[in-house]
């Protein structure tokens, strides 16, 4: 008997540890990979390829770079590879209702969160800003909706205080791959229900930009910690120094470890303490004390360090 044809299409590197668990089954014929095309990153602008198509060419599979998932060229050759099933998992459009109809057996998305709540690009990220104290993965067939399709499987796991968006997207990551390769079978041999999404909870993780990390102290300092968790490690929580006796801006300073402390101050962004143990700093309610730190152009390092070479004083404002 032929196996299963499946074609996977994905983008970011939870996408990678996906697709090759689902090689590791051996169970599947994977005619190609869909990923987004080449893109230039970091300082550089070097043009890299995704962290699927790294996956998929480790693997020895085909892959495809369409610039849009929407373009007729790409739906025609998507018809013509024949799959029986498509797997989705953060590739970064919305695919038109032509795909989702091409396999008989649907597309199905891995999403890293409990839908209905956090739809959208940003689940992990969403779900620390938060405070959520849980969160997880869903398996849903898709429809044409912002992951509005119906659920085939969950799996939930606790946040921790010590989790950020690395370690959480890490475990998230290999908990969908499991998730998916315990559900395929079930659901290519007919035995799963697909149940509909609750109408109730539904919350929307729109995308992260770099404007989201900037420290606004007049926040509690939970929430700024929140922040700090969820946007390691990009676009980080930062912040600037004190202005010059002229007036002019600090360098930007971001904010790598802190934690919240039962303090308080007059004025949002002031400075109340900066020693060995750390910069203290008022927020909207209690205080940040930042342990490690980065200047723009600069070393991450202890906030002893960086007083060594940036002294700090109590009354100077940070923002």
């Amino acid at each position: 008997m032929p196996l299963p044809r499946l074609i996977f299409m994905g983008t970011a590197p939870l996408a990678a540890v996906v697709l090759r668990r689902i090689a590791q089954t051996a169970a599947y014929e994977i005619p190609v990979v869909v990923t987004r095309p080449d893109r230039p990153q970091g300082r550089s602008l070097q043009c890299l390829p995704s962290a699927v198509k790294t996956a998929a060419l480790e693997l020895r599979l085909p892959v495809w770079q369409p610039e849009k998932a929407r373009e007729p060229a790409f739906i025609e050759q998507l018809k013509a590879a024949k799959p029986d099933i498509i797997i989705v998992t953060a590739y970064g459009q919305i695919l038109p209702q032509t795909i989702l109809d091409i396999p008989p057996y649907g597309c199905l998305n891995v999403h890293a969160s409990l839908l209905p709540r956090w739809r959208g690009a940003a689940p992990i990220q969403w779900a620390l800003l938060s405070g959520d104290t849980q969160t997880g993965v869903t398996i849903m067939k898709m429809d044409a909706g912002l992951d509005t399709g119906d659920i085939l499987s969950m799996a939930a796991t606790p946040i921790t205080d010590s989790d950020n968006a690395v370690t959480l997207h890490d475990r998230l990551a290999q908990m969908g791959a499991e998730l998916l390769v315990a559900t395929l079978p079930d659901w290519l041999a007919g035995k799963i229900a697909p149940q509909k999404q609750p109408a109730e909870g539904v919350t929307i993780a729109r995308k992260i930009t770099k404007e989201d990390g900037r420290a606004d102290w007049t926040l509690p300092a939970s929430s700024l910690r929140n922040r700090l968790r969820a946007f390691i490690p990009w676009p980080g929580l930062y912040t600037r120094l004190p202005a010059d006796a002229a007036g002019k801006p600090g360098a930007l300073l971001k904010i790598w470890e802190a934690t919240v402390e039962n303090s308080a101050g007059t004025k949002p962004g002031e400075i109340l303490r900066a020693d060995g143990h750390g910069i203290v700093v008022a927020c909207g309610q209690d205080a940040l004390r930042i342990t490690i730190l980065q200047k723009e152009g600069g070393r991450r390092l202890s906030a002893r360090d960086f007083l060594a070479g940036h002294p700090l004083h109590q009354g100077q404002l940070l923002g």
